[in-house]
């Protein structure tokens, strides 16, 4: 049968385990995957785990096969695999059997791209290294890999927890693509608190020698307090709940209450169905990097309601309404939400959303629609328009053609606030400039028409001067010629063309004015 278990690959790197890892593998299985990296790179692989019960890896064991190379066969103890091997070729085939056993977890391996010969596997952990500071590059696919974390991004993680699925849970990395990450080992603290982020629970942890931080670009900040608390305008609602208690006592869920910072009640819908929203405006657009969720509150003993899951959507000034989907499928993503109505948690966006508006629209609830949100992100700064982080690097170019236009407009590089006034400046100056310039060119022209009018008038008079009579008061405006001649032709050849003479008479033969 199927003897292949976890398995998540990606065109730069992949992980990959047997079946029901760490659990004992079945028996009489087989399990057989090609693995591949981009054209022209060689091939990494790190074994993490092999533990195979086999004597002499005659009915079970781990083979590794490329066009020019047989690694194995690998059983565990009595045939130890390397803890790396480097390919000559871009791709290789993963072969594992097994027979009739008792135990052995079987095993588990990561691979990526000469481009990352820093390539660690989903099963170290930070008390591995004893470097202050130290970079690796995780593998896609660590997220459900068994092996606790405990703390979370604010306070940093005991240094007992796996390094890959902690930068998962930190939002540093996705799992689909895994990534470059960065460590700061630094001293422990006496207790760690577990939140849930990312489909990842992190466990309460107790006091540890050591922790270790994620180096961050920053734009993990709260944008309903950067300055001071959003006002009521900027959180709309599709509807919300009113409910009035035995004492008579009205109690509005209205939208101004979703923010996580404002105590008391939360945003409740007044109708159950997956056509509900909450709306944000955030006033302009932001780089939006996270959001954190909570339900009805733990206080509130007689209600216990939460959202599960929820889509996103998010849209600019004058622009449709875009759905957040998964980074490398066309399909709208479903965040998991809250447990229950007290806890936080937290999603990131890979890539980040670049939108003034924002939708929350649930998909699933208890009981009833309900809750606070609090927004992370940055303001668009001209220096951070672009991927600045390995959470937010934009996949291949093979990778981009299929997550379509669409998706691509949510990291496409903004203008910043600089460049919009350098614009406005512009666009008023530059008419002005215009005006100016035809005026004087207008001043200009008037000023030749008039002089040449008073020289064509200083002619007329000298002319006039020489007539007599009452004809010495009276200015010759123009002078025709003796005659004038033009033709009229027709269309119809037998007509004969006409000559019309028009022949002007002397000034002299108008009639004299009256005396």
């Amino acid at each position: 049968g199927d003897g292949c278990g976890h398995t998540v690959m990606y065109q730069d790197s992949g992980t990959l385990a047997s079946k029901n890892y760490p659990g004992t593998y079945p028996n009489y299985t087989l399990c057989e995957k090609k693995i591949q990296v981009p054209l022209g790179k060689r091939l990494i692989l790190k074994i993490g785990d092999l533990d195979i019960e086999s004597q002499k890896c005659e009915s079970s064991h781990l083979t590794i096969r490329s066009s020019s190379t047989w690694h194995g066969p690998y059983c565990g103890n009595v045939m130890p695999a390397p803890k790396e091997i480097i390919l000559d070729s871009n791709e290789a085939t993963i072969h594992f059997e097994s027979g009739s056993h008792v135990s052995g977890r079987g095993f588990l391996l990561s691979y990526a791209s000469s481009d990352h010969p820093d390539l660690i596997t989903c099963l170290e952990r930070a008390n591995h290294y004893t470097k202050a500071e130290y970079s690796r590059y995780c593998p896609a696919g660590c997220r459900d890999i068994a092996g606790d974390i405990s703390g979370n991004i604010g306070e940093g993680y005991r240094d007992t927890s796996l390094l890959c699925k902690s930068a998962i849970h930190a939002g540093v990395i996705a799992d689909e693509l895994g990534g470059q990450i960065s460590v700061t080992q630094q001293k422990g603290i006496s207790r760690y608190e577990g939140v849930v982020a990312n489909g990842i629970p992190s466990h309460d942890g107790s006091l540890s020698d050591k922790r270790f931080i994620f180096t961050s670009n920053g734009c993990n900040k709260s944008l309903s307090l950067e300055e001071g608390f959003l006002s009521k305008s900027q959180v709309t609602a599709s509807s919300y709940w009113e409910e009035t208690n035995e004492f008579g006592q009205l109690f509005q869920w209205s939208p101004d209450k979703a923010w996580l910072q404002v105590p008391g009640l939360a945003w409740a819908s007044n109708h159950s169905s997956n056509r509900e929203w909450l709306e944000i405006d955030l006033g302009e657009k932001r780089r939006i990097t996270g959001i954190k969720t909570t339900g009805s509150g733990s206080s509130l003993l007689n209600f216990n309601f939460y959202v599960k899951t929820f889509t996103m959507n998010y849209k600019n000034n004058n622009s449709k309404w875009r759905t957040y989907k998964g980074i490398l499928s066309n399909e709208e993503k479903v965040f998991q939400g809250n447990s229950n109505s007290g806890d936080t948690v937290r999603n990131n966006f890979i890539p980040p959303i670049v939108a003034r508006y924002v939708r929350i629209i649930p998909q699933t609830w208890n009981q009833r629609i309900a809750l606070k949100l609090e927004l992370m992100g940055c303001r668009i700064m001209q220096g951070n328009s672009s991927f600045t982080h390995s959470m937010w690097q934009k996949p291949s170019q093979s990778t981009e053609t299929s997550l379509g236009k669409e998706d691509r407009t949510v990291t496409e590089p903004i203008p910043s606030e600089e460049t919009n006034l350098g614009l406005k400046l512009t666009a008023i100056i530059v008419p002005v400039l215009i005006v100016l310039c035809l005026f004087l060119f207008s001043g200009i022209c008037i000023c030749a028409a008039l002089r040449k009018r008073e020289a064509k008038g200083l002619s007329y008079g000298l002319s006039s001067a020489q007539k007599s009579g009452c004809w010495k008061q009276i200015k010759q405006p123009f002078t025709r010629h003796q005659s004038t001649e033009f033709t009229i032709s027709y269309n119809n050849e037998k007509e004969t063309p006409q000559k019309l003479d028009l022949v002007t008479s002397d000034m002299a033969d108008y009639q004299q004015p009256l005396m």
